[in-house]
């Protein structure tokens, strides 16, 4: 890998020079006098030496990125294609297509085999054909991914097998479950775009697109082809190639459906048309449950991998448990006596002693610098007198020993604000009890007494955040700050604001780091902080004579002590390297840095595993648990009981993401108000999940709902806030969909609009939109079959859902 990585550098160093680095007969012949030219730069160590800014990296790898029309060329030339050639993108599939519009790669009978293919499906399905696309079908190629009708997918998918379309655009999902084998996959880049930015490939991601190349019993072999992007060349393509598989994670999750189905026994509610087995019948126990969630495949899996990422963990205990053992005082003590004289371990021995000695010396001073320093503290974090909220500088060292300093605003010591909350959750929440006895004490009792011990305090910082902190994470306090007072007269002063706009958090804090003298936690602040986290300054504009720390004098006194001390190491340490013995004995020291080496990387392998561990280990009974107790408060199922009430009856049997909100909703007597269409807009709002709109589609619209069905939506979305609120007390996840914005497009079709009426002008692509119809008759037609639902509300969802059910939706395949 690194001699890969050098010659991926060293080409591009030659590349900036102007030079090719391989030889070129040809030149060479035509222009002889070229030759010392080119040895000169051959032999020149110093091109090698220069190196390369990441801009001028990425200047050269961009003028390196190959053209679509010419890495097809080279595809076809090697007699390479058929080829899917993989885009993370539906615009970048399109634009692709349209791209080769004028790239033949179809002889005359292979075009007239397509035409008349794409005859028939005109003919059979007149309002799936994608007309953007018959252009580039004509010439071989085509566009497949999820704006396209399921019925146009299909159609392409046909022809590629038949060897009629030479190169299919296709975003990731193509390469997962559907039989179009390639004799070569091209991937156009290592990385996509997500929520969060563009992130890389796994390499099981890309390994699961370059498994599409080669046809079984067609091709000898299938090839895979990784495009040059600005940004990646040949080094990242190689990280993620050999950066080995991901393992296998369970995607188990407990659903209120199957909860219910597994735990429900006998009905509240019995009915004169049941049978008497289904009156008496008795749901599992929990005992019962727990086993079937148990025996899942994915928790078989992570049980294997646990079992045996356990055994790598105590395999490196051991190992680093033999490595301390040659590490001790008295090991070195062994090896020392062996390797050096009597009178040169004698003289080292002596001296190491001291030097001992002056460490514990020095280790002391550091702690009454500490003492003093919170001593020096405690003053400038009282009740602030001069009218002012003080700036300071909280800072501390992350997992990876990366330091960071945050400038904040000082909003007091949590005992004296007004948020009732927080000090709440500090008195009974155990993480963030602060245990005096295990700090770490100083020289004598009276640098650490009672009024040093720590407390919680309070502030913003620049970024947003809240921070809650004890005096170790404070760097130091600056003269400056904000002015507490009213900004209008009679209005409150702004620790008063900050103290109201605090308690107003949902108080959830996440540990950033931890000491013997309390944690450092933060919490994400709100849009009503910001407007005041932006007046906090930068750490830049502060200089030392604006740190109040500094201006105590036995502080800077104990500063002065221990650099003292710490230089009196420093020169016995000098001392001791230029003793007689000292070559020997380095590399005794040499070899217990190297020990220690080994043991930090077997430490962080461990830690590794051990995450690892915690990420796979089955926690799908702790999710059954938690939907369980969601289902009981809600009154659908009493768990101890197994009684089943309707609302528990209706949610069993439907089938979707969240079958709980879905029957709270279809019980609703509003619903009955409702015309058809109406039902089916509101439907629709239930299962748009994951539909988008096309940010690039200009001077396009879509239809509004009407006025009946948005208010409706309004007075659903209180029940939906009680039951989120529920589900968040028990730590569900479930989302409760309720979006107005594509209603009105199922409400028009609902009520006739045709399909080439409603994709006029659209900003939905073809297949999102049919998609979404498809969601909501699939949860129309369930409505009529379901338990304790309104006869007339079964009957207008049939309506709509025969009216909705017609073409190119009722033909829809895949």
């Amino acid at each position: 890998m690194a001699n890969k990585g050098k010659l991926s550098l060293n080409y591009l160093q030659l590349q900036a020079a102007g030079v090719k680095p391989y030889k070129d007969d040809w030149s060479r012949k035509r222009n002889p006098r070229k030759r010392g030219t080119r040895m000169n730069y051959e032999n020149d160590d110093s091109l090698f030496e220069r190196s390369l800014s990441k801009n001028d990296i990425n200047a050269i790898r961009r003028s390196q990125v190959p053209q679509v029309i010419d890495t097809l060329w080279h595809l076809q030339s090697r007699d390479m294609l058929p080829a899917i050639w993989f885009i993370f993108s539906r615009k970048g599939c399109d634009a692709a297509v349209q791209y080769l519009e004028d790239c033949k790669l179809l002889d005359e009978c292979e075009t007239s085999e397509v035409e008349l293919a794409l005859k028939r499906f005109r003919i059979q399905y007149p309002d799936a054909v994608r007309e953007s696309a018959v252009r580039g079908l004509l010439q071989g190629v085509a566009a497949h991914h999820a704006g396209c009708l399921p019925l146009w997918k299909a159609f392409i998918e046909e022809l590629f097998q038949r060897g009629l379309v030479k190169v299919v655009f296709a975003t990731e999902t193509l390469a997962a479950g559907i039989n179009m084998p390639a004799r070569t996959s091209v991937i156009s880049s290592l990385s996509k775009r997500s929520d969060s930015g563009r992130i890389q490939l796994s390499s099981n991601e890309l390994l699961q697109m370059a498994g599409r190349a080669g046809r079984r019993g067609i091709d000898e072999s299938g090839h895979v082809v990784l495009i040059q992007t600005p940004n990646e060349g040949a080094e990242e393509c190689c990280k993620v190639l050999f950066a080995g598989l991901e393992p296998l994670v369970s995607q188990f999750t407990a659903s209120y459906g199957m909860v219910l189905n597994l735990l429900a026994g006998v009905k509240a509610i019995h009915r004169s048309n049941e049978s008497d087995d289904m009156r008496t019948s008795s749901g599992r126990t929990l005992e019962e449950a727990r086993k079937l969630v148990e025996q899942s495949f994915g928790n078989y899996v992570s049980s294997n991998v646990m079992l045996a990422a356990k055994e790598e963990i105590k395999k490196i205990e051991r190992e680093i448990e033999l490595l301390m053992s040659e590490i001790t005082d008295e090991a070195i003590d062994r090896k020392s006596r062996k390797a050096l004289s009597q009178r040169q371990y004698k003289e080292i021995a002596e001296l190491q002693e001291d030097l001992r000695a002056e460490k514990r010396v020095r280790t002391e001073l550091r702690k009454q610098m500490e003492a003093k320093r919170i001593s020096a503290l405690k003053p400038l974090l009282e009740e602030p007198e001069n009218g002012h909220l003080p700036f300071l500088c909280l800072q501390y060292r992350d997992s990876e020993g990366v330091q960071h300093s945050i400038p904040a605003v000082f909003l007091g010591k949590v005992d004296s604000l007004n948020a009732s909350k927080l000090k709440n959750m500090i008195s009974s929440v155990d993480s963030f009890a602060l245990n005096s006895a295990d700090a770490e004490p100083s020289v004598t009792d009276s640098e650490l007494n009672e009024n040093l011990g720590p407390s919680y305090h309070v502030a913003l910082g620049s970024d947003n955040s809240w921070y809650l902190f004890t005096e170790k994470w404070i760097k130091t306090v600056y003269v400056t700050g904000f002015p507490n007072i009213p900004l209008v007269q009679g209005d409150a002063r702004p620790r008063e604001i900050m103290s109201t706009l605090l308690d107003k958090e949902d108080m959830k804090w996440d540990k950033l780091a931890h000491s013997e003298h309390g944690g450092l936690w933060f919490m994400e602040g709100s849009l009503e902080t910001w407007s005041w986290s932006l007046n906090v300054p930068v750490l830049s504009s502060f200089t030392e004579n604006d740190e109040l720390l500094l201006k105590s004098q036995a502080y800077r006194d104990a500063i002065e002590q221990y650099k003292d001390q710490r230089n009196k190491v420093a020169r016995l340490k000098k001392k001791i390297s230029r003793t007689e013995g000292y070559r020997e004995y380095s590399k005794i020291l040499d070899t217990v840095k190297f020990t220690e080496e080994k043991i930090k990387h077997l430490k962080t392998r461990s830690k590794r595993l051990i995450n690892r561990i915690e990420q796979i280990e089955p926690s799908g009974w702790k999710e059954f648990m938690q939907v369980s107790n969601v289902i009981h408060e809600t009154r659908a199922l009493d768990i101890n009981t197994h009684l089943i009430f309707p609302l528990g009856e209706t949610a069993a049997a439907i089938r979707g993401e969240n079958e709980l909100w879905l029957a709270m909703v279809l019980r609703n007597k509003i619903l009955l108000e409702l015309k058809p269409a109406q039902l089916a807009a509101v439907c629709a709002s239930l299962v748009s999940e994951g539909i988008k709109l096309r940010p690039w589609k200009n001077n396009s619209y879509i239809y509004e709902p009407s006025a009946t069905v948005l208010n409706f939506i309004r007075l659903l979305d209180e029940q939906r806030g009680a039951l989120l609120a529920i589900q968040e007390k028990h730590g569900v996840t479930i989302s409760c969909c309720l979006d107005s914005q594509f209603c009105g497009m199922v409400e028009a079709w609902a009520s006739g609009l045709t399909w080439r009426e409603i994709m006029m002008d659209c900003a939905m692509d073809d297949g999102d939109l049919a998609r979404l119809l498809r969601r909501t008759i699939d949860l129309l037609a369930q409505i009529p079959k379901l338990p304790d639902i309104d006869p007339l509300l079964q009957r207008n969802a049939k309506a709509a859902s025969d009216v909705m059910d017609r073409p190119p939706i009722s033909e829809l395949v895949g």
